[in-house]
């Protein structure tokens, strides 16, 4: 299989992501674009496109980070109907849920194009560092193909299997983890703080013991505790991937008691805080608002 000539990279509001910015650095034409703005989001070393169009007549892979299922189909379907871009494979690196993944394949196939449902896991310190999971749902060959482009950016590569969804199913089912060790977490610490106890402390007893999680590992002593509140993921997102994964647990027909419940929680901490950090889930709960 030949080589990787060209890629792309297609965002919205985040081309300058630390993604793009690895890619770039790669001893390869990088074509992006941002509908928001190219010029002030593309990353050092990049090529800025005026348009979707252009990153097609370019890229033979394009990458995409978009946020949500709606716009990643839009534009999907964009290019599948470019008669004469140079595109074959679209990675998707967004989060949109297994159902617009199938259709996004579904018209892949149809229009002669590979795509491959490839969500990402580590936030905004992972992906700066190069050490985010990709869950990849799509050929294995193709990843193959794609090694030394994605070791740019990741440092843990899982083929989880042929089919776009699969990606996603696994994204979210993580994503709800994550989403019910910050909720419970706040719990837990809001009660050891109402008998005495100084965080730090029960966070470094927690860690050692059965309860730790990746909320008391890193959101807790590296962002709640700090104050500073910046893991760089917004709550607005995490809840739209928790609703993401009880509308497919209830597709599924599988238990979501426990997921009805931290569903409740984000959905009432997007209300309250819109755009804000995730970790400030923790002031949420606390504070009621």
């Amino acid at each position: 299989m030949t080589a990787v000539a060209s890629l792309g990279f297609v965002g919205l509001g985040q081309m300058g992501s630390p993604m793009a910015t690895n890619l770039a650095t790669l001893a390869l034409p990088l074509h992006v674009y941002d509908a928001a703005g190219t010029d002030l989001r593309a990353p050092e070393g990049a090529i800025a496109e005026s348009s979707l169009e252009d990153v097609a007549h370019n890229a033979e892979t394009i990458f995409l980070s978009l946020p949500d299922g709606p716009i990643g189909l839009s534009v999907v379907r964009d290019i599948c109907a470019m008669g004469d871009r140079r595109t074959t494979v679209i990675v998707d690196l967004s989060t949109v849920g297994p159902e617009a993944a199938r259709k996004a394949g579904g018209i892949c196939q149809q229009a002669g194009l590979i795509y491959v449902d490839a969500p990402v896991s580590g936030g905004a310190v992972g992906a700066k560092a190069g050490t985010i999971t990709v869950m990849w749902a799509g050929p294995n060959s193709q990843l193959t193909r794609h090694q030394e482009i994605m070791d740019s950016f990741s440092k843990n590569q899982f083929h989880v299997g042929d089919e776009p969804g699969q990606g996603q199913a696994l994204k979210i089912l993580n994503n709800f983890l994550s989403a019910t060790a910050m909720a419970a977490t706040s719990e837990a610490m809001l009660f050891g703080l109402s008998q005495g106890l100084d965080m730090k402390t029960m966070l470094d007893v927690v860690n050692v013991s059965t309860g730790q999680n990746t909320a008391s590992r890193d959101k807790f002593p590296e962002r709640v505790l700090t104050g500073t509140f910046d893991a760089g993921f917004k709550s607005s997102l995490l809840a739209k991937d928790v609703k993401l994964y009880l509308e497919n647990t209830a597709l599924a027909k599988t238990p979501n008691r426990v997921g009805n419940t931290i569903g409740e929680i984000w959905s009432d901490c997007d209300r309250a805080r819109p755009g804000s950090d995730f970790t400030r889930v923790f002031e949420f709960i606390r504070d009621g608002k």
